[in-house]
């Protein structure tokens, strides 16, 4: 069982930036396709940024040119660089691990760490 534990959560002013952490407990981190996704209160979740296991990254419309997704797989470490933050960013955000093979498919979330943009 992987655990994923997310860090950096907070609450920022609008404009402002903030960089969230998944760190994943396993050493095979880099097979794995990530992803952030977040959820507001009342509404459906939704996938933030997404990056493959060889490097291919797509990004929901609304956080285009604000937010950017990386990872360091020598850390199992996952990050989403978060800048120009406005209140609609505001939700609990978590990561997600996925990896899939001819026989198996695995799916691993973190708890999630809360996003306030206020001011």
């Amino acid at each position: 069982q992987v655990k994923l534990v997310e860090s950096g959560g907070g609450l920022v002013q609008p404009g402002g930036s903030l960089r969230l952490s998944c760190a994943a407990s396993t050493s095979s981190f880099s097979r794995y396709d990530m992803g952030w996704y977040r959820q507001a209160p009342g509404k459906r979740r939704e996938l933030v940024a997404s990056l493959t296991s060889g490097g291919t990254t797509n990004y929901a419309d609304s956080v285009k040119g604000r937010f950017t997704i990386s990872r360091d797989n020598a850390k199992n470490t996952a990050y989403l660089q978060m800048n120009s933050l406005k209140p609609e960013d505001t939700a609990v955000y978590t990561c997600h691990l996925h990896r899939e093979t001819f026989a198996n498919t695995w799916d691993y979330w973190g708890q999630g760490t809360q996003v306030t943009v206020s001011s």
